[in-house]
């Protein structure tokens, strides 16, 4: 199954950077979709269960948030509208030296055969513009 990490320091402490991973409405103004929460989680309004509409108005992938440890790692996975048998997200916060060392890893099955080297070029792409989205969010 092809699968992409895609390491970064982001420049806050590591509490502030997960919020804006795991809440993810929190970070939407700072990226070029829009994420809406469509269904609250069982216990918390972003916290595990919750899904999220990821795209443009009424067209996206919906996420369901299946794991949260606070401060250290976030899991999900695409329920609806992807072209995909599996797929999963999976979030980690360390310290770092200046920041938090975020590790973003996306595993995905598409339905379609795709070349490997293709589709992780394609996850590559998925996950650069929530990093920057989130460095965005802790300068402004």
């Amino acid at each position: 199954m092809p699968s992409t990490t895609v390491e970064a320091v982001i420049a806050a402490p590591r509490d502030v950077v997960y919020r804006y991973f795991a809440e993810r409405e929190s970070v939407g103004p700072y990226l070029p979709i829009q994420i809406k929460l469509t269904r609250p989680g069982t216990t918390e309004r972003e916290g595990v269960g919750a899904q999220h509409l990821v795209g443009l108005g009424p067209v996206g992938i919906t996420e369901e948030i299946t794991k949260l440890v606070p401060g250290e790692r976030m899991e999900y996975k695409v329920v609806k509208g992807a072209p995909v048998k599996r797929h999963v997200g999976v979030v980690t916060f360390t310290d770092a030296d200046n920041g938090t060392l975020v590790s973003y890893t996306m595993e995905s099955e598409p339905k379609l055969p795709v070349p490997d080297k293709v589709m992780e070029a394609v996850l590559k792409g998925l996950i650069s513009p929530f990093i920057k989205g989130v460095r965005k969010a802790v300068r402004s």
